[in-house]
């Protein structure tokens, strides 16, 4: 059996609550909001990361301040670019990965479809596919799941949509949209 990989945990506070961070020696392993501290610790223990303290992690714990300053001016609405944080999603399935960098390199301020991902990695007709990746986004805001709307401009689903409910999460989703300028539709456009 392998040890467990440490990280180190910070909280940014935000609109809806902390943004819960967690960083290791490679790259930041998971960024949620809308989650409890319980929750995030036993998807953190599901996935083989157990916390530490910096001094244990000092790696971690420099990647973390970064990440840290990074989503609260990306909460603030700054136009920030959160390419330089380092990221570790090496432990995710091989199409989660593929479909998480193309997520990753969708700009501020602009949106794709499910569908659009898809066909960006090469893989038309698997949007569905493409939507289950998204929604096992492990590093919120850091790989922008928020920018992936629905093939009919509306903003489709969101991952957090188990706390306070789907509408609750699309609320989230509109407003983090909302502070880069994008003004999602809210019904789908009717046929002309």
């Amino acid at each position: 059996m392998s040890r467990p990989a440490r990280v180190v945990i910070d909280t940014v506070p935000s609109s809806w609550g902390p943004v819960r961070i967690a960083a290791g020696r490679h790259g930041v392993v998971a960024a949620e909001l809308l989650g409890t501290p319980d929750g995030f610790a036993a998807g953190l223990a599901r996935r083989g990361f157990v916390e530490v303290t910096p001094a244990d992690e000092p790696a971690g714990a420099a990647i973390l301040d970064e990440a840290a300053d990074v989503v609260a001016a990306i909460l603030a609405g700054a136009a920030v670019d959160a390419a330089p944080v380092r990221i570790d999603i090496a432990d995710r399935p091989a199409w989660d990965r593929r479909v998480l960098e193309a997520v990753r390199a969708i700009p501020r301020g602009t949106t794709a479809g499910y569908g659009d991902v898809a066909r960006r990695i090469g893989r038309p007709g698997a949007a569905r596919a493409v939507g289950g990746a998204v929604g096992r986004n492990p590093v919120g805001l850091l790989v922008p799941c928020h920018r992936v709307i629905a093939g009919d401009g509306t903003l489709g689903g969101y991952g957090a949509a188990a706390w306070g409910g789907r509408e609750a999460a699309l609320e989230v989703k509109r407003a983090l949209l909302a502070l880069e300028g994008v003004e999602v539709a809210r019904r789908a456009l009717s046929p002309r």
